[in-house]
């Protein structure tokens, strides 16, 4: 999922953890769920927002010299503005667009 087209609230919400938690009947293994999740959105975003920058980076000798451009921080605002990783990934749970599997559930299935 794209999270720049999420509709998750930038804000924090309060969720009803047994409710989210119905479908694994456990609160800790749907937390790490989300987690996990979390982290691959988290390092996801960080990869696009290093590449956006990237492009208007200026390789100089001088550490004095401090460049700001516009455009970087334009993008860097944009990324701001977007929900954090873990409210997408909840998002995302609620949703049932994230996929899992527990391997030690699964052992009996060969």
């Amino acid at each position: 999922m794209d999270y720049r087209k999420s509709n998750a609230p930038i804000t924090t919400v309060t969720r009803d953890m047994m409710r989210l938690s119905a479908d694994t009947g456990n609160v800790y293994e749907t937390t790490m769920i989300i987690a996990k999740r979390s982290n691959q959105i988290a390092v996801e975003m960080k990869q696009d927002l290093e590449k956006k920058l990237q492009e208007f980076a200026s390789y100089n000798d001088n550490l004095e010299e401090v460049f700001e451009n516009r455009e970087q921080i334009e993008i860097s605002r944009y990324y701001e503005k977007l929900p954090k990783s873990t409210l997408i990934a909840a998002q995302e749970y609620e949703e049932g667009k994230i996929y899992y599997k527990n391997p030690a559930k699964d052992k009996g299935g060969f």
